[in-house]
This record gives structure tokens, sequence and C-alpha cells, in this order.
């Protein structure tokens, strides 16, 4: 029966060798997925037999394309975060901001919302600097709690009334 743990019972599958047609065949998820899943996981597989060497810049990038975390990265090749975190920064292997088109290219978008990702070659926004940034409290995020909400957005408005330019997290 399927459950949250799913995912993790494929991806072990994937790592005992089991082919995408037996998996298609216990789980009548789409060949499609299961071949996205084993690209991550044979991805994965490359990392940990990286384990012990520095890591090229190609296969670092490769798996920051890929959605790993310095983290994910670190457990694999037995090393820790802050030590591929500044082998990443070393290589000038950084994110991009990209927009997010909210209305699919019907008119031009004016919304602002924004990601993270290193699939791309340029920011989608320009940063001149001089923001002050607010940053939610705590767990609470927009949207829990009018009371810390309120909080957050009076900070805002006071630092515009005093002429300075603000971004929210």
């Amino acid at each position: 029966e399927p459950t949250d743990k799913r995912l993790f019972v494929l991806a072990a599958a994937l790592k005992a060798n089991y082919t995408i047609d037996e998996l298609h065949s216990l789980t009548n998820i789409d060949k499609w997925f299961l071949y996205k899943m084993a690209n991550i996981i044979s991805f994965y597989m490359k990392l940990e037999s990286a384990a012990g060497t520095v890591l090229e810049k190609g296969m670092l990038l490769q798996a920051k394309c890929l959605g790993f975390s310095d983290k994910q990265i670190a457990f694999a090749t037995k090393n820790t975060e802050l030590v591929i975190r500044r082998q990443r920064q070393d290589l000038c292997i950084l994110p991009f901001v990209k927009q997010i088109d909210t209305v699919a290219g019907e008119w031009p978008a004016v919304t602002n919302y924004l990601y993270l990702t290193y699939n791309a070659q340029s920011h989608d926004v320009d940063f001149p600097g001089g923001f002050i940034i607010v940053v939610g409290s705590g767990v609470y995020r927009i949207g829990s709690s009018v009371e810390f909400d309120w909080c957050a957005v009076g900070c805002l408005k006071e630092l515009r009334k005093l002429g300075k330019s603000t971004v929210m997290i």
C-alpha cells in the first residue's frame, strides 16, 4: 500500500538494482517518473563513490542542478556541509534568482515571486543593494498568525516611511 515512505522504498529498490519495468509492474507508477528517480539515485551513488576525494566542479554543479543540498552532498561524500559549501563557493557555483511567471506569458507579470536555481545562467532580477531585510519571527510564517503578520508588516511600513527599501523573508 502506498504511504508517505513510498519514495524511500523506491530509492532503496533502485539502489538494489531493481529495474524500471519491475518497479512499474509493482507500483503502476509511470515509467517517466521512475526514470527520473533512477537518474537521481544513480547520481547519488556516483557521489558516494567519490567519497574521500575533492569533487570536480562539473560533478558538484550537476549535483546542485539535480537539487541536492550541500548537506546531502556532504553526507554522500563523507564530508561536512561546511566543506562542501566552501568548495562550491570557491568554484563560483552559486544559485541564480529566477522569477515565476504567474500568468504563463499571457501578459507582463508584475508579481515578484522568486526562487533560487542552479539551472540557469543569469538572474531574472537586478540587485541594486541598499535594502533592509525583515525576517519573519521564528517558526511563524506569513499567513500563520495575524499578530505576527501584523508585526512584520508594521515594521515594513515604518521602514518605508523612513524612505528605506525593504525585502521580507
